[in-house]
């Protein structure tokens, strides 16, 4: 076997990290020793193993910028590593090293995980590249993560009221225990930032959080979504994919809305949250996964059981701790700076002024019963972000048509005029984006490419707008 030329890699390269441990997982020998003393003269501090078994126990006690793992080796192999040890995924990326011919083992490797790979025989430069392709990744990463950590933050600095800040209470400790989470409120209210706290303030935070919505899809997909589904499982699986389990390993998974999950799929969902096991649609052998479960649902779920719609032993199994989150008309105090914070987020996302909101329109956010709850507000508020008008409030203060529900009947909303919250939320939206290109087509004189750059689309998609809304431009002689 022909051992790597990594003498010709520059000897300049070096990337500066808080944390330059590396660890490297070779069996050979003379090959271990020429990437250990490259690594090393890059900057690195490497650390070996010559299997496996032995990583394991680094992998246990210490993080690494990044690990360099070969496939063939003694005993376990390097994807059976990468798949069982949850803590190498969320230590840092993962670079597998290939022998030549190894085409499907590499296909493997990445479904498991990998975020790049070399094949040996590999000089120096290859070896650079992957390291700074991963890094430079697991940098723009750890980056959007880091602004989604500041948007959370700010978020839960908003939940001011009495009872939320209890709650928050709650999640501080719930998050330090590894165990099953049921958060239970109206829609709307904000159980997915109860779950995101939850992970943000555990062990696991810096591993992936994945959200399945439960009642977005049919039985049959969700089960392939939740667990994945092996080549040729049914018609349109020509690959393995991997599910949200998976995905989640050694992270958490958030499963809202799982009162909507069919009895059928549950049983199987119960045996995931017992031991950690599930196979995937048509295979058969079983996929072991270290996640921690968040559960939310709009329904009770005791009535359910009562029902005979929702398992007993699944509900025990999801409610060891249980969080209720109450509606927005509860929390009236949270009102003024949730309005002010969709203000400002979606001034700057549309690019328009954010302007102060007079005391009358504040009062009329406070006097809305808001059966939609927060998705309500934010729904109205960028409505009268992107459509400018300020006057919108006004019709808040004016009392609920018949048919819309006072605060004492917010499950009949869901009814109004024959359309549900999301499908009128949905109308509003289109109905402001006509709003915004019929008004930036206007100021541009209906030159397209302009209006592109100001609405900061692609003029593919202005024109397939444009079209599908039907606008056209006014005969100027008209």
């Amino acid at each position: 076997m022909k051992t790597p030329a990594l003498d010709s890699a520059s000897t300049t390269f070096a990337l500066p990290t808080t944390d330059r441990k590396v660890l490297v997982v070779e069996s050979e020998p003379d090959q271990r020793r020429r990437v250990i003393s490259q690594l090393g003269h890059w900057g690195w501090a490497p650390i070996a193993a010559a299997s496996a078994e032995e990583a394991l126990g680094l992998i246990a006690e210490t993080r690494f910028a990044f690990a360099l793992v070969a496939i063939r080796l003694p005993g376990m192999s390097g994807i059976e590593l990468l798949r069982g040890a949850g803590g190498l995924k969320q230590s840092g990326p993962v670079i597998m090293i290939a022998d030549a011919g190894m085409s499907s083992q590499l296909v493997e490797a990445i479904q498991a995980g990998a975020d790049d790979f070399i094949r040996r025989p590999y000089t120096g430069d290859d070896l650079e590249h992957a390291i700074r392709t991963v890094v430079a990744r697991a940098r723009a990463h750890a980056g959007a993560t880091g602004a989604e950590d500041d948007r959370l933050r700010r978020e839960l600095a908003l939940l001011v009221s009495v009872p939320m800040r209890e709650i928050l209470g709650i999640v501080e400790q719930a998050a330090r225990a590894d165990v099953t989470v049921l958060i239970c409120g109206e829609t709307g209210a904000g159980k997915e930032i109860i779950a995101r706290a939850i992970h943000a303030n555990s062990p696991r935070k810096r591993a992936p959080f994945v959200k399945v919505n439960c009642a977005a899809m049919p039985r049959e997909l969700l089960e392939s979504e939740l667990f994945g589904h092996e080549k040729g499982a049914f018609t349109g699986a020509h690959q393995r994919k991997p599910g949200r389990f998976e995905l989640a390993d050694g992270g958490t998974i958030f499963l809202d809305e799982i009162g909507e999950v069919h009895p059928a799929l549950q049983a199987k969902l119960l045996h995931v949250l017992q031991d950690g096991e599930f196979s995937r649609v048509g295979g058969r052998h079983n996929v072991t996964v270290n996640v921690r479960v968040v559960c939310a649902t709009n329904r009770d779920l005791a009535k359910e059981v009562a029902a005979g719609r929702f398992r007993e032993d699944l509900f025990y199994r999801v409610n060891v701790i249980n969080v209720v989150v109450p509606p927005l008309r509860e929390r009236r105090e949270e009102i003024p700076g949730l309005v002010g914070y969709f203000v400002d987020r979606y001034a700057r996302q549309f690019n328009l002024p954010g302007r102060e909101l007079s005391g009358d329109a504040v009062e009329a956010f406070l006097s809305y019963p808001w059966p939609g709850n927060i998705r309500e507000l934010e729904n109205f508020i960028k409505r009268m972000i992107v459509l400018q008008d300020l006057t919108l409030p006004k019709m808040l203060v004016a009392p609920p048509p018949a048919g819309v529900p006072t605060p004492s009947q917010p499950e009949s909303f869901s009814a109004a005029k024959g359309l549900s919250l999301k499908e009128i939320s949905r109308r509003a939206v289109l109905e402001a984006e006509r709003e915004v290109i019929c008004r930036a087509l206007e100021q541009c004189r209906w030159n397209r490419v302009k209006t592109a750059k100001m609405l900061k689309i692609s003029y593919r998609a202005l024109l397939y707008k444009i079209k599908d809304m039907g606008l056209k431009q006014q005969d100027p002689a008209a």
